[in-house]
């Protein structure tokens, strides 16, 4: 089966990333990683963002209604 790795597996795909990329990049990844995974987390959560189209149309709408006055 695909979904079964055993530690021999794990071990010879480690060697291989390390042999890829050499010992000293791989923190260097991992950071990168990680600060993707960050920012798309901070984009895609929306709750927290409030929104601010609404506030600027009725903005808007007074900003237009003084200068008609």
């Amino acid at each position: 089966m695909m979904g079964n790795f055993g530690a021999t597996e794990i071990i010879l795909i480690l060697l291989v990333v390390v042999l890829l990329f050499g010992a000293r990049k791989i923190p260097e990844l991992m950071k990168g990683i990680g600060q993707g995974v960050k920012e798309f987390k901070k984009a895609s959560d929306v709750k927290d963002e409030p929104d601010t189209r609404d506030k600027e149309d009725k903005e808007d709408k007074k900003d237009k209604e003084k200068t008609e006055e």
